[in-house]
């Protein structure tokens, strides 16, 4: 294949270009936080830079819902008033924590900007979490104040939490109305955080991963990086504002949302569409059919369900991306989406990454997905990625090992958390993913995600915080949770209780007993309840393999 006709030969001229000396993203070595780091020499350096930018972009649409828009002026008049509103009358200021706890809504992405403009940090809680754990979020972040939709609203009261909370239903609008016309800026360091978004740990508890401004705002600079890349690939001139529709169905506390969506757009000057409520096949196809949505990042669990609908009926015709994120996706299932949706035909994408990555780590590009199913892709600009062993020596190409990630977009640490923190990413910034995989010809392909890791319906379920939680139970000696196949969801999650008594206890009770302390998607829905001990080694460590369902 020449030059001339090779995809990546291309690829890697027009990036030389883009990214070269006087190209659009020119991009240096600087010492980041101690560790050199590719990135782009021309850029922001504060979040609160993007929202006055936005000013240029006037009356576009930035937020859509089904029955609300809100322009780019609009949002940012309304974000301003908001900062001016939470310092005056709540005392917020630099490093301080905001709360939010909220289904999707537009007040939701205002409060964020709010606190990019007085230099406090956005705390993005789990929505669907019970009291009990938000009550655990409250007191590790210690917010000044929470904004929360209705339905929060009411769970706090049972969390225990005694701070002012405003309601995005009547208390933000009437704030944002009392100060409109405001305009405060607070000053930041690149590396100061911007917002934190809450991951499940391995030790059982929620650990707070804490993204700062350079994250983000590196992360917007790939996104357009990518625009940039797509227009010249095609013979178009690169310019903004973009003219794409992104739709919005994952929540906005993960970073698919939020540091890869809501953040680049306020730059691109693209709209976001956002979907709310449960995910409903029909209300989406309607969303994509009325605003002309163009670019969809989707978890598999939701294409899934698109398949099971009839189409027919809908106008899918200016979908020109799909991606497929949060969980693997397999080859079968995406020859299923090509032969049922026409822009997966051309346009159906991958990636890998994780919360503490803030962005994907690689990407498979369509003919490259089409080409090698099983693939995650190639690393995305700035990314290094790394196979390594256990002793943290690099691997060779083909070699399994540990996937390692260091970029400008690899979160600052966990929210206070020092110990984690040292465990996940080591003196010279390299991520520890503690996910498992191999490197052949510069692609990335998992292994098998964090070993006891379940994917369920794209939102990660550790079994150990299931675990505690049975434990609590009088009846219970011991248990193990894990996850087992489902069509739909991707995995669902199973238990393995052990008792003294067959009888001392049921799946119902046990149910009941997980659903008042955790988060509905990691009740268990299967039960084995049973006397025999689990399965350990001679260390005393259990063997999850050996452990029959």
């Amino acid at each position: 294949m020449t030059a001339s006709t090779d995809p990546r030969a291309a690829v890697a001229r027009i990036t030389a270009t883009l990214t070269g000396p006087g190209g659009p993203f020119e991009t240096t070595v600087e010492e980041v936080l101690g560790a050199p780091l590719t990135v782009v020499r021309n850029r922001h350096r504060a979040l609160s830079e993007l929202l006055d930018a936005s000013a240029a972009w006037a009356d576009r649409d930035y937020l859509v819902t089904a029955d609300r828009r809100l322009s780019f002026t609009e949002h940012a008049t309304a974000a301003s008033a908001l900062a001016a509103a939470l310092a005056r009358d709540h005392g917020v200021g630099k490093g301080d924590r905001i709360g939010i706890l909220a289904a999707n809504t537009p007040e939701w992405v205002v409060t964020f900007w709010a606190a990019q403009c007085l230099g406090a940090i956005a705390v993005g809680y789990n929505a669907w979490w019970t009291p009990r754990e938000i009550g655990y979020g409250l007191e590790h972040t210690t917010p000044k104040v929470v904004i929360a939709d209705a339905k929060r609203t009411a769970l706090l009261r049972d969390s225990g939490f005694d701070g002012p909370v405003l309601t995005m239903e009547r208390d933000v609008p009437d704030l944002i109305a009392a100060h409109t016309g405001a305009h405060p800026r607070t000053p930041v360091a690149e590396d100061d955080p911007a917002v934190v978004l809450y991951t499940s740990g391995t030790s059982g508890r929620p650990k707070g991963v804490v993204h700062s401004h350079r994250n983000l705002l590196a992360v917007t600079d790939y996104h357009r990086f990518t625009d940039a890349l797509s227009a010249t690939m095609r013979g178009r001139e690169f310019s903004e504002p973009s003219d794409k529709r992104y739709l919005l169905t994952s929540p906005l506390f993960h970073i698919a949302s939020l540091h890869n969506l809501v953040v680049p757009r306020l730059r691109t000057g693209a709209a976001v569409v956002m979907h709310q409520g449960s995910f409903a096949v029909d209300r989406v196809l309607r969303l994509v059919e009325g605003e002309r949505v163009t670019n969809w990042g989707a978890v598999p669990t939701m294409a899934a369900r698109i398949l099971e609908h009839d189409l027919s009926g809908y106008d899918l015709s200016s979908l020109a991306a799909l991606s497929l994120n949060a969980a693997p996706s397999s080859p079968a299932f995406q020859q299923r989406l090509r032969e049922r949706l026409p822009v997966a035909e051309v346009g159906l994408t991958t990636s890998y990454g994780l919360t503490e990555s803030g962005t994907a780590a690689t990407v498979a590009t369509p003919a490259e997905l089409s080409a090698y199913p099983e693939t995650v892709g190639r690393p995305i600009l700035g990314v290094e990625v790394e196979i390594r062993d256990v002793t943290g020596a690099a691997l060779p190409d083909g070699a399994e090992g540990e996937i390692c990630v260091r970029s400008p977009y690899v979160m600052l640490g966990y929210w206070n958390d020092e110990a984690a923190t040292a465990a996940a990413i080591d003196g010279e910034r390299w991520l520890r993913t503690g996910d498992f995989g191999t490197l052949a010809d510069g692609r990335l392909h998992l292994s098998g995600r964090r070993s006891d890791l379940i994917l369920r319906g794209g939102e990660n379920v550790y079994p150990i915080e299931i675990e505690n939680a049975l434990d609590e139970h009088a009846a219970v000696v011991e248990s193990a949770v894990l996850g087992v196949p489902h069509e739909d969801l991707g995995q669902e999650v199973a238990a393995v209780v052990v008792v003294d008594e067959a009888d001392a206890v049921t799946p119902e009770q046990l149910r009941a007993f997980v659903a008042e302390r955790l988060a509905y998607f990691k009740v268990p829905s299967h039960w084995v309840i049973t006397t025999e001990p689990l399965p350990r080694n001679a260390t005393g460590k259990v063997v999850r393999r050996e452990i029959q369902l």
